[in-house]
């Protein structure tokens, strides 16, 4: 990725993350039948207010399956490939982060809007009937692809992911592909996609059933291995349960915004955790854990002593999508590598 374009993700990263709302998730419970019999379809999702931080419960009602979409993020294109969508993929912003292996030839053949955020203008461009993935970009600021309410006004439906709203977890990625079979009509695709995943996550979780202690984590937002960020994450819900995958808890949950280096040395966790931006074209990993071992500042730090750090794509901790699994398969092998032997 471009300079410029990482340095939109860092200093956009504090704002696009912030969504905060609900907890209680359901979507239709119609009947699976003949596309004709399957409409209309109502999906209980969310919106929130210009400005606010705050998300609502919001019904989208599907006459019948949308033609086409603007999907805001790779992870989110990704996802409706899986389920035999491609033909219905008008455009992608944000085409940053690790690629998804099986996907990837018919990725390439989808309309990339840009490697950063789309705005508004661009997304509707598109000519979209719905706008789908995350929701901290569902927002009319330059970097946004307009809110909920504006996009429904203009006869777009939209669809935010569970996962990405406050209060999310990894098992929500399951209710968003249920969701999204039940919009277009392709329940057994949603279905056989669900049980994959699902068996990925429990071979993780029976692969690390010998750990019988967790290890304590804190996230450093780092591109620059000369300056020490510190990212709470306290209240990014879907990231903080999918590190509880690999048995690992955030030293800094409940807590919001950046941290101080002297706070992150009293804190002292067991592990640190920095973006792997390489597919980005960014900061190699190796560079940033050198940087970090070798500063005197830190050298009283667990991790540092123990040489615990561990680098982790964007998309996986902050893309809110199903291939989290794909990190916390990765990052479970580094970890506990006699384990999976």
């Amino acid at each position: 990725m471009k300079k410029n374009v990482l340095l939109g993700i860092l200093l956009t990263f504090m704002l696009i993350l912030s969504a905060c709302g609900s907890t209680e998730k359901s979507g239709s419970d119609k009947p699976q039948g003949t596309a004709e019999s399957q409409y209309p379809v109502t999906i209980q999702n969310y919106a929130k207010v210009e400005g606010g931080t705050t998300w609502e419960k919001k019904d989208q009602v599907f006459d019948k399956a949308p033609e086409r979409i603007m999907a805001n993020t790779r992870p989110a294109a990704e996802l409706l490939l899986h389920l035999g969508l491609a033909d219905k993929i008008a455009g992608v912003g944000a085409n940053f982060g690790a690629p998804d292996k099986s996907v990837e030839a018919q990725y390439a053949k989808l309309n990339i809007l840009s490697d950063s955020y789309v705005g508004k203008e661009v997304t509707l461009g598109t000519s979209p009937d719905l706008v789908f993935g995350r929701g901290g970009l569902f927002d009319n600021a330059d970097w946004g692809v307009g809110t909920v309410d504006t996009l429904n006004g203009m006869g777009v439906k939209t669809y935010v992911l569970e996962s990405s709203v406050t209060g999310g977890k990894y098992e929500s990625i399951y209710k968003d592909i249920e969701n999204v079979g039940k919009i277009f009509n392709v329940k057994e695709q949603a279905d056989s996609f669900i049980k994959e995943l699902k068996g990925r996550q429990e071979a993780i979780t029976s692969k690390l059933s010998a750990i019988k202690e967790d290890k304590t984590f804190a996230y450093l937002h780092m591109s620059d291995p000369k300056e020490v960020n510190v990212f709470a994450a306290g209240d990014e819900t879907f990231f903080n349960d999918s590190m509880k995958m690999v048995k690992l808890n955030n030293i800094f949950e409940g807590e919001t915004g950046q941290v101080s280096v002297e706070t992150l040395i009293n804190a002292d966790p067991d592990v640190l955790i920095i973006p792997d931006w390489s597919n980005n074209g960014g900061t190699t990993p190796d560079a940033i854990k050198q940087a970090l071992y070798a500063n005197s500042k830190l050298s009283s730090m667990k991790a540092i002593k123990n040489k615990q750090i561990y680098a982790v794509d964007y998309n996986y901790m902050f893309g809110y999508g199903y291939n989290t699994i794909d990190g916390m398969e990765i990052l479970a092998k580094e970890m506990y590598p006699d384990l999976f032997k």
